[in-house]
C-alpha cells in the first residue's frame, strides 16, 4: 500500500536511466543529428546520451520524443532497488 511507504533521508530507492543512447541508435541519428532537429545544444544532449544527466527537464524531453517519434518512457526508465 502506498500509505505504508515512508521516505528516509539516505536511503536507496532505485534510480533514473536515460534510454536515449539506445533510442538514437535504433532511428540511427546522431547526436549532432538530434542537435539541430530539437535546436538543443550538444552538451545537454550528450549528458542524456551518456546517461550522466542529474536533472531531467521536461520540455528536453519532450523535444527528444516529438523528434525520434517515441513515448517519454523509451527516454528513461526506473530501476528499483534490487533487495537481498
Amino acid at each position: 500500500m502506498v500509505t505504508d511507504k515512508i521516505v528516509l533521508w539516505n536511503t536507496d530507492y532505485g534510480k533514473i536511466v536515460s534510454n536515449l543512447k539506445l533510442v538514437m541508435e535504433k532511428r540511427n541519428i546522431s547526436i549532432y543529428q538530434l542537435c539541430r532537429l530539437t535546436g538543443l545544444k550538444f552538451e545537454v544532449i550528450k549528458k542524456y546520451y551518456d546517461n550522466t544527466i542529474t536533472r531531467y527537464d521536461s520540455d528536453v524531453i519532450a523535444k527528444f520524443c516529438f523528434v525520434l517519434e517515441c513515448d517519454i518512457s523509451d527516454i528513461i526508465s526506473y530501476i528499483p532497488k534490487i533487495k537481498v
